[in-house]
């Protein structure tokens, strides 16, 4: 007895404590910045290739895109529920274990026995019926790949938050330089205006209406500053850092135009409900549903419990007994029926979310291709114009 307590010592897990220091947290958070010795190993084991200029100071998407992947903490979040999930097939697959019960007892009439103690020891081994564990496992199975597609899925929007971000920089960039343009030009325009004016040439509603257009200029020239500030402060948060950590660095984005006709509802739709991660771990999520419902009927027929035992006498070694009981609970009031019911709930509303999953994706890639085909008309017309 004593040997199997220090073989069951020694298999425990210890407790290890690890408190959060909010302070510590947030100074990592704050120290996170580009020329990360950590981030420029991860490049290079993700690029294939090694860095030769690092620091590096130009950015592209894609070096970008690894840079969150680094960085994001929403990935940390979906990286440790994927491990919670997998964890929970090493609690499915347990076996329950068996128990001892040791029950002294004192009896001092016992006719010519000079001991009056006697000791009786009953062991319960659990037998579980209806291939419980096998259900539980693929049920754990299951929900363990529904996390790793959730965290794939994790990672995609990342990389979308990137390219969103960085697009609306550029945009913004873009669309400061030229509002700096127009208005210096609207600035000598205004000064010659008012040296015509000043000479007679001109009226003072002409001056007035240059003025008007210069202010309206002045006016979108802040707003498109102010919106490229906070595109600035976006693309910092997408990529997980802080906005100072982006100062002095130049980030492109490569604008190559969409080939006319490449893109079409239906061909998008049949890629998409097919291979989105989403999608998968939707798929995932039904399965472990079902799963779930295949225990819970199985959870009707009871698990057997043997129970052999062995009560010693002290005193006469021919009053020893063993005895072998067999326990078996009667399912008379209750045949699991609550939990089989809301397991199938379960699985319907399942169900109802991957329907409405699909129809969330078929309407943003229509919508999505009714913005692209709109976008290329007005650039059609942009180039006419011009």
């Amino acid at each position: 007895m004593f040997s199997a307590l220090l073989i069951f010592a020694a298999g425990c897990v210890h407790y290890s404590p690890q408190p959060l220091a909010p302070e510590q947290t947030a100074a990592q958070l704050e120290s996170r910045r580009l020329d990360d010795p950590g981030l420029e190993k991860f490049l290079e084991q993700n690029l294939g290739r090694e860095l030769k200029n690092w620091p590096a100071t130009n950015w592209d998407f894609s070096e970008l895109t690894l840079v969150a992947f680094y960085f994001h903490p929403s990935l940390e979040v979906a990286r440790a529920q994927w491990l919670v999930a997998s964890a929970g097939i090493k609690t499915a697959g347990a076996r329950p274990n068996p128990s001892i019960s040791v029950t002294p007892g004192y009896d001092s009439q016992i006719p010519g026995n000079y001991s009056p103690w006697l000791v009786s020891a009953t062991f319960d081994m659990p037998i579980e019926t209806a291939g419980k564990r096998g259900k539980r496992l693929a049920e754990a199975e299951k929900i363990s790949e529904a996390a790793r597609w959730n965290f794939v899925s994790a990672v995609w929007q990342v990389r979308s938050g990137v390219r969103a971000s960085l697009l609306d920089f550029q945009i913004t960039g873009r669309r400061t330089a030229l509002l700096e343009k127009q208005f210096a030009a609207q600035q000598e325009i205004g000064r010659r205006l008012q040296q015509r004016f000043d000479a007679g040439e001109i009226s003072r509603p002409d001056l007035t209406l240059a003025q008007i257009a210069l202010n309206q200029t002045q006016s979108d020239l802040s707003a498109a500053r102010a919106q490229r500030a906070e595109a600035h402060s976006r693309l910092a948060e997408a990529l997980g850092v802080r906005e100072a950590a982006l100062d002095g660095e130049n980030l492109n984005f490569d604008f190559a135009p969409p080939v006319a006709g490449q893109l079409t509802s239906v061909g998008a739709r049949n890629v998409a409900l097919r291979s989105r991660a989403d999608i998968f771990a939707a798929l995932a999520d039904y399965a472990a549903t079902e799963a779930d419902l295949q225990l819970q009927v199985a959870k009707q027929y009871p698990d057997l419990h043997l129970g052999p035992g062995y009560a010693w006498n002290s005193g006469n070694a021919g009053d020893n007994e063993w005895s072998l009981g067999l326990t078996l609970e009667l399912p008379i009031l209750d045949q699991n029926q609550g939990p089989i019911a809301e397991a199938e709930a379960r699985r319907k509303l399942s169900a109802a979310k991957f329907i409405e999953l699909q129809a969330q994706i078929i309407g943003q890639i229509d919508r999505a291709v009714a913005v692209v085909r709109v976008a290329q008309a007005q650039l059609q017309t942009g180039d006419d114009l011009l």
